[in-house]
């Protein structure tokens, strides 16, 4: 994670550190983490089933990469340069990665633990099999 006196990050060459592989689902850098909202690039590198966070709404703004998202009902085709965006406890997922690498920015309101993921069905996943953060 940042220094708490970060104030600039070069997201493409931040992001171009993520790894081309990962056992988890997802791969995350945190840039800031604080109280009130974290900051995170994430790279997404497999589907993430249907789950949902108890702790923040998020604003994901894509990168790189396309890729299929699900809120609630709804999947969409999502790109760079499309800001998608939902609220503390919207069920949410991404069935399908069209062209990789799949990255985001992501603001998460309040912040978000890294362990606050909860899966529609249980099943799916833990927090260890989600995400994984690495420093910079």
């Amino acid at each position: 994670m940042a220094d708490a006196t970060e104030h600039f990050f070069d997201i493409r060459a931040l992001a171009a550190t993520l790894p081309a592989t990962a056992e988890t689902m997802l791969r995350d850098i945190r840039l800031t983490d604080e109280t009130a909202a974290s900051c995170r690039i994430f790279r997404i590198y497999r589907p993430a089933p249907l789950h949902f966070h108890t702790s923040c709404d998020e604003y994901l703004y894509c990168l790189q990469g396309r890729g299929r998202i699900q809120i609630e009902d709804e999947v969409r085709e999502v790109g760079p340069g499309e800001l998608v965006h939902f609220k503390v406890r919207v069920v949410h997922g991404t069935p399908e990665i069209l062209e990789h690498p799949f990255v985001f920015l992501a603001i998460d309101t309040p912040r978000r633990p890294p362990e606050d993921v909860h899966f529609v069905n249980p099943a799916d996943g833990t927090p260890q099999t989600f995400i994984q953060s690495q420093g910079y």
